[in-house]
């Protein structure tokens, strides 16, 4: 025992290293599951991620889908649900492009509803693709009526957010907040359709709100209703006129 006890102080510092060793040794092990482990939930990560984005976009679509459903026209109509895959160009300065053209059955003039209110008609149609003009374009009128108390106007677009009445009697009653919706007269949209809201009136004249918010847009509704209003008789006057043109050549 005194020959123990001389040599464990020696003995134990000779352990000392061998027991560090087996620790690192240890923990390096460890450190390797660790990282195995990180590198797969790293990858779980990922893919959840990825689903999570795909789950945030398909409640965005169900949700334009289901403001889509909210619309019920008053006549039967065939529709098109269309996505916005662009914005303004061509000749219009407030128009949208949408991928549904003419083999789906898009044709010029048809409306474009969302479920609460009108945003425009068809201005241009192409086989896979149709641009739509919004309501408060320049080149936009679009007859309408105050839903209280029924006078008639012209719903007139100038770019700016809010379109203007044109056309309303001198002793009009109209005030902030009435309601205001598609009159029917010319055969272009059918009675009753929701346009939007006074919004002020005043020396600029009367301006609209429209129901729509064009900056949150991604899926529209072209509506078409059956009507051979004045812009089929726009293009019936322009097809005829290059027909004599050619002619007279």
């Amino acid at each position: 025992m005194t020959v123990t006890d001389v040599t464990a102080p020696v003995l134990d510092a000779l352990s000392r290293p061998a027991i560090t060793v087996s620790h690192v040794i240890g923990e390096m092990r460890e450190l390797a599951v660790l990282r195995d482990e990180n590198k797969i939930l790293r990858a779980q990560n990922e893919r959840l991620l990825q689903w999570q984005t795909a789950a945030r976009t398909l409640m965005s679509e169900n949700e334009q889908l289901r403001e889509l459903l909210t619309f019920v026209p008053d006549t039967e109509a065939n529709s098109v649900t269309a996505r916005v895959i662009g914005d303004s160009g061509g000749a219009f300065v407030r128009s949208l492009l949408v991928n549904a053209g003419k083999r789906d059955g898009v044709k010029k003039g048809q409306a474009a509803m969302v479920g609460h209110g009108l945003l425009g008609r068809v201005a241009e149609v192409g086989n896979r693709s149709a641009r739509v003009l919004l309501i408060n374009d320049l080149n936009s009128r679009i007859p309408v009526v105050i839903e209280s108390s029924r006078e008639r106007a012209v719903l007139a677009g100038d770019n700016s957010p809010t379109p203007r009445l044109l056309y309303l009697p001198i002793t009009t009653s109209v005030k902030a907040g009435d309601r205001v919706v598609t009159s029917g007269y010319g055969g272009v949209f059918p009675p009753g359709l929701p346009v939007g809201l006074v919004n002020s009136v005043g020396e600029e004249g009367v301006r609209i709100a429209p129901y729509v918010n064009v900056a949150q847009l991604e899926y529209v509704r072209l509506m078409d209703f059956g009507l051979d209003g004045i812009l089929n008789e726009a293009d019936q006057e322009a097809s005829q006129s290059q027909g004599r043109a050619r002619r007279s050549r």
